[in-house]
């Protein structure tokens, strides 16, 4: 049975289970409130199958620099190393 983490941390479980990946604490909030809430899967599909216009609008709204140099790989690796 996972620890409870308090009312900030929606799945505890898989929280516990991305800190043990080596995800930091944030990420792994993000990532394990996101599945708990039903938002963790994008409606466009994996990166990979998005259009780089879909890429770059993501990358633009969580920040990412030099977004407008990047080809659609480069894009798709920022996107997943984001923390």
């Amino acid at each position: 049975m996972a620890k409870d983490h308090g009312a900030q941390i929606k799945d505890d479980a898989l929280y516990e289970e991305l800190l043990k990946q080596g995800n930091s604490k944030e990420k792994a909030a993000r990532i394990a409130n996101a599945k708990a809430a039903g938002t963790l899967d994008h409606p466009g599909g994996t990166l990979e199958e998005r259009s780089k216009a879909d890429l770059l609008k993501e990358a633009r709204e969580i920040g990412i620099e030099g977004r407008s140099k990047m080809d659609k790989a480069a894009l798709v690796k920022a996107i997943r190393g984001h923390k």
